[in-house]
């Protein structure tokens, strides 16, 4: 699988974007999708993931209630609706996958994309 985000950009607090991260493959149904980030000078950290049906998800606790991820199977796309961001969600963003259900370890990775939040 081969993944490739993008959606980052510069954004005011307070203010909203979504991510999207497109997956090559006929198999992408069968993945379990993350999204991680990383700031600068930190280490790279857990912030959602979902199911392969999109039945199920997973938010970091500093995220819960103002980001949400979802998927289109049809479109091999996974989404990140990130809402009320703050400076310290200033990070590249990643997706990542991996086969079966949600768990710590990914099997893919794709390309980071940059958000900036300013305060």
């Amino acid at each position: 699988v081969q993944l490739q985000a993008f959606g980052g950009g510069l954004v005011q607090a307070g203010g909203s974007l979504r991510l999207s991260c497109a997956a090559s493959g006929r198999t992408f149904s069968s993945y379990a999708m993350g999204w991680f980030r990383q700031a600068p000078g930190k280490e790279r950290e857990f912030v959602a993931a979902i199911s392969w049906s999109g039945g199920s998800t997973s938010y970091a606790d500093s995220v819960k209630g103002r980001f949400t991820i979802s998927r289109d199977n049809a479109k091999n796309t996974v989404y990140l609706q990130m809402n009320s961001l703050k400076p310290e969600d200033t990070a590249v963003y990643y997706c990542a996958a991996k086969q079966g259900s949600i768990g710590p370890e990914y099997d893919y990775w794709g390309q980071g994309t940059l958000v900036t939040v300013s305060s």
